[in-house]
Parts: structure tokens; C-alpha cells; sequence
């Protein structure tokens, strides 16, 4: 280590994220051909990687582990794409959708946090015991539970998109509840995350929560102020897309500084604080071409780089499939079961279920957070990650069937009458 020069490392990060991004994207670009999600494609590049020669040499002991300097680097730069990833989120976020949406998508979203939690904790805890309250045990199958309340709404929307149902009362019932549904999760996240890592008591995080969020409504109000007067006097500027990233980074550093909040739940307030400008369309646009680039395809392959799949075994692939039909489940029975309770028809509580079933990059950015706080090992990246395959594939599949299904009874209604 000695001997190595700041000119060596600088050219060993070089070439690392030239292949870490040539890859990526590759893979990428394979996996959206064969009807897999992109990420996907980029969290199995990073899983072939590890196996390189090239990245054994950087390694140290074992396969995949990027040397010193350069392994700091790609964390570093994986970690600014975590940011970027949320503050488009936030960006793509409509606030009058969610104000028309109403209590019903609220309380649809609620549930499709609260069921996922309680019985992903359950379902952990059926693995590695139950010690009481209190423990980090418990901290830990929390944790679990807090992975499967995110969702992915994308897939949902280009199949509702396709089967004409998008526009609809119940396909903008499914959307709005999405949307929702992040936030709330990301408000579990913040709690358990706190509780996880001894910030404090239950009590505390919620204050801290709380005074978070009013802090985030007033300085948010502030600054959408400031930022709709500059953009009205300079419109379509550059300057904007720019001035925003600024402000997500700084969001993120307070909440987690002076809040204990996870960083990226500030980046998010930040991306929902400009996503009412007349520009945020084209915010939104900019700030994509950058994560696109290269931020996003290093912080997926990071994924991949970060699993350790050498300590899989009949234990961890039992628990991978029970965390993939807990996950998939867990969603149809607390969306779907309060849709019902709300008098929606069997059918429609079923399409609730299933359209919020899919995860994504959030279920990735909760667990990485986890593992960077030391709760959850690296190990278990596997199951998200084939939870996010198996979800992004059978959700198109059963909603074709459950909208087709329910179009053939109309029609079969009406020629009877």
C-alpha cells in the first residue's frame, strides 16, 4: 500500500469506472431486451465483476473487494448517486395528484407500509428468533420488514399505460398511493433506522422526525419561493437544474447533521420542494442525464460489487424465497385488503394489491442504508434483489390477466342482457 502513488490510484479509479460503467450499462441495456427492469441488469454486472481478474488484483484477499482508495471511491460516488436518485424522485413527485387523490389513497398507502413491516419483521424473526423487544434482534428483523414497505411504481404504470387504464379512477388510485406510499416509507425508514442504530429512544426519534419535517416545510417554502422568483426571471436557465442538486446535497447533509434523518430523506424534500416550478419538468430532465451517466449505473453495480454470495446456503435461500412470497403478499393483503374494506370490488382490491407490489430502486437504497449502518449484512442484498426480478416480472403478467379477465365478464354481462 505503501508504494502505491496518488497518480496510480488516480488512474486505477479511471479504469475501475470506465468498466464499472461500460458494464452497467451493458447489462443494463440486456436485461430491458428480455423484459427485465435495468437495474437489474446493473446489479448482475456488478455481480460478475467481482470475479475479474482485473478486480481481484485491486482486491485483497478475495474477489470483488476494490483496493484502498479506489474502493472508497466508488462507495463515495455510489452514495452521491443515492442522493441524486432521490432528489429525481422527489422531482417527478405531483403535489396536486396527492391533494386530489384524497384520504383513500392515503390510507391504501399507510397499509402498504404497516402490513409489509409488521410481517417482514414476523417472517425474520421465524428465522433467527425471537429474543423480546428491544434488541438489536429485533432492530434487525425490523429492518427486514422496513425493506418491504417501498414501492415501484414504474412498472405499473407503463402496463396501465398499455392496457389504457392509466387515466382511469382506479389506475390514478394506484399511482397516487405509489407516491404516498414512498413517503410514509420513507418516514419508517428514518424511525427504525434511528432506533437501529442506538440514536436514541422511540420518543426521540420521533421529535427529531417531527422537528425535521417542520424545519424541511419552512425552509422548503423559503427556498420554493426563491427558487419560483429566479425562475420566472430566468427561464429554461442551466442555472437552475444546478442551483436544485446544490440544495438536495445540502437537505441531505442537514437532515442526517443536525436530525439524525438519513440523508436521503432530505435529498427527497428537496427534490418535492422545486417539483411544483414551472421547470421541474426540465429539472427533472437534467438532473437524469447526470445520474444516467454515470452515478446511477455506479451505484447499482456497487450493489452487485457489495453481495456476497459466497455465504449463501439452504438457510439463506429458504429465507430468500419466504422474504419474495412475504413481499409479494404482504402488499396484495394490506393494499388490496383496506381497498376492500373501502367497498372497492374483490376485483379492483386485487389490481391495488398487485399494482403496488413491485419494488425497485427504493427497496435497494433502504438496504444499502442498512448495511452502511451496520444493521443488516451484505448477504442479504440477494433476496431484495430477487424479490425486484421475480416482483418486475409477474406484476405485468397478472395485471394483463386481471384487467383482461374483468373486460371479457363485462362483455359477456352485456350479451346476456
Amino acid at each position: 500500500m505503501e508504494n502505491v502513488t496518488n497518480g496510480e490510484i488516480v488512474l486505477q479509479i479511471l479504469v475501475s469506472v470506465g468498466i464499472i460503467v461500460i458494464a452497467a450499462k451493458y447489462m443494463g441495456t440486456l436485461a430491458k431486451k428480455i423484459g427485465f427492469p435495468q437495474v437489474a441488469g446493473m446489479i448482475i454486472a456488478g455481480l460478475l465483476l467481482r470475479f475479474l481478474p482485473w478486480f481481484k488484483n485491486f482486491g485483497a484477499d478475495e474477489p470483488g473487494t476494490l483496493f484502498g482508495e479506489v474502493d472508497q471511491f466508488i462507495t463515495n460516488l455510489s452514495e452521491i448517486g443515492v442522493i441524486m436518485i432521490m432528489f429525481g424522485a422527489g422531482l417527478g413527485t405531483n403535489l396536486k395528484s396527492l391533494v386530489k387523490s384524497g384520504v383513500k389513497s392515503t390510507i391504501i398507502a399507510l397499509c402498504g407500509v404497516l402490513v409489509p413491516l409488521i410481517m417482514g419483521t414476523i417472517m425474520a424473526l421465524c428465522f433467527w428468533g425471537f429474543d423480546g423487544f428491544g434488541t438489536q434482534q429485533f432492530y434487525k428483523a425490523m429492518f427486514i420488514g422496513t425493506i418491504l414497505t417501498a414501492t415501484s411504481v414504474s412498472i405499473s404504470v407503463a402496463t396501465l399505460q398499455e392496457l389504457g387504464k392509466l387515466k382511469t379512477d382506479l389506475g390514478q388510485t394506484i399511482v397516487s398511493a405509489a407516491i404516498i406510499d414512498d413517503v410514509f416509507g420513507i418516514i419508517a425508514l428514518t424511525v427504525v433506522l434511528g432506533i437501529g442504530t442506538g440514536s436514541g429512544g422511540i420518543a426521540t426519534i420521533l421529535i427529531k422526525t417531527v422537528l425535521f419535517f417542520i424545519s424541511a416545510i419552512v425552509a422548503g417554502y423559503l427556498m420554493f419561493r426563491l427558487a419560483r422568483w429566479y425562475d420566472k426571471k430566468h427561464p429554461h436557465s442551466r442555472r437552475i437544474p444546478i442551483y436544485g442538486l446544490g440544495v438536495s446535497f445540502v437537505f441531505a447533509y442537514a437532515a442526517e447533521k443536525f436530525f439524525g434523518i438519513a440523508d436521503i430523506t432530505g435529498a427527497y424534500i428537496a427534490g418535492v420542494v422545486f417539483c411544483s416550478l414551472l421547470d421541474a419538468p426540465y429539472i427533472e430532465r437534467k438532473i437524469d442525464i447526470n445520474s444516467y451517466m454515470i452515478f446511477s449505473p455506479v451505484f447499482f453495480a456497487s450493489i452487485g460489487l457489495k453481495t456476497d454470495l459466497s455465504g449463501m446456503n439452504f438457510s439463506l435461500l429458504w429465507f430468500s424465497i419466504a422474504f419474495v412470497i412475504v413481499g409479494c403478499l404482504s402488499k396484495i393483503i394490506g393494499c388490496g385488503g383496506i381497498s376492500k374494506l373501502m367497498h372497492y370490488s374483490w376485483s379492483d382490491s386485487y389490481k391495488v394489491g398487485l399494482g403496488m407490489m413491485v419494488r425497485g430502486e427504493v427497496a435497494l437504497i433502504v438496504a444499502q442504508k442498512g448495511l452502511s449502518a451496520g444493521i443488516v449484512d451484505s448477504k442479504y442484498f440477494a433476496p431484495v434483489i430477487l424479490l425486484i426480478i421475480v416482483s418486475s416480472m409477474i406484476v405485468p403478467i397478472l395485471m394483463k390477466k386481471a384487467f383482461s379477465k374483468n373486460i371479457s365478464e363485462t362483455s359477456v354481462s352485456k350479451e346476456q342482457n
